[in-house]
């Protein structure tokens, strides 16, 4: 699958008065684990939101390689939200089906309409969703209800039923915010993994510095819808985060170091 940069030029959305993200431009080349950091209305998730096409951009433009993706509708842009997997917070997953169900979900952008309403998969999606879930040691929960497993199992879920969209870039919304310790750190190397091993591009909203710092090729500091900080992790020194949110703002990060610190483990 040919993989592309992704470019985002002069990209605002506006919701009211209130500018979410204002004039961020951007290039992500093929296979950059980059992480957005911010405080809470910064811009992170409608950044996310406007790549993926959740919502349309105010004025700017998304490219990804050749291809304007603000221009994109109908089918296009359904192919488009395929390629561009998104893992929410949240999760998402329909609790009342197994965990095998949910992962196939994935492969309903391209099927028919009647043989999504049927939910209706060949012997080769089954196995490539069995797959995905055994790269994420999740085959034994396979024909277990998705709304009886832990937080942090449904998140792996949600990002096996991402990997069988077959992607050229994932896309994270804090995916760890709600997690257990043990759970964080699974759900971060399971990201970096499939970074490695796949070459996928790879954009993930954090709110705390160590885990950034730890997992990320790149970070993105915003703050009130603008990049105040663009670099290798190294560069985001203490002194940066002051300057980019003031000593509150430093202090607020911190803290989450703080109650994240036996969460996230470190790689070597």
């Amino acid at each position: 699958m040919e993989q592309h940069t992704l470019s985002l030029k002069d990209l605002t959305r506006s919701f009211g008065d209130t500018k979410a993200v204002d004039r961020v431009s951007l290039d992500i080349p093929p296979g950059q684990f980059v992480g957005v950091i911010g405080r809470s209305g910064a811009g992170k998730s409608t950044l996310l939101r406007l790549v993926n096409r959740l919502i349309d951009p105010t004025q700017g433009q998304v490219t990804y390689g050749p291809r304007d993706i603000t221009a994109l509708k109908g089918r296009a842009l359904r192919e488009w939200r395929r390629d561009c997997a998104m893992i929410f917070q949240q999760f998402n997953l329909v609790e009342r089906l197994d965990v095998l169900s949910n992962v196939l979900v994935g492969r309903l952008a391209d099927h028919g309409f009647f043989s999504s309403m049927a939910m209706q998969f060949s012997d080769a999606e089954r196995a490539e969703a069995l797959r995905a879930l055994e790269r994420l040691d999740l085959l034994p929960q396979a024909l277990q209800k998705a709304g009886t497993l832990s937080g942090g199992l449904q998140q792996r879920v949600a990002i096996a039923r991402a990997l069988v969209q077959r992607p050229r870039i994932m896309l994270a919304d804090e995916p760890i915010a709600s997690l257990d310790p043990g759970n964080a750190t699974r759900v971060m190397e399971a990201l970096k993994t499939i970074n490695a091993e796949d070459g996928l591009t790879v954009l993930v909203n954090l709110h705390t510095l160590d885990t950034a710092r730890a997992y990320c090729h790149r970070i993105i500091a915003m703050r009130a819808g603008r990049v105040y900080f663009d670099g290798v992790p190294r560069q985001l020194t203490d002194d940066v985060v002051r300057d980019i949110y003031g000593s509150e703002g430093l202090q607020e990060f911190n803290e989450a170091v703080t109650s994240t610190a036996v969460r996230i483990k470190v790689p070597a």
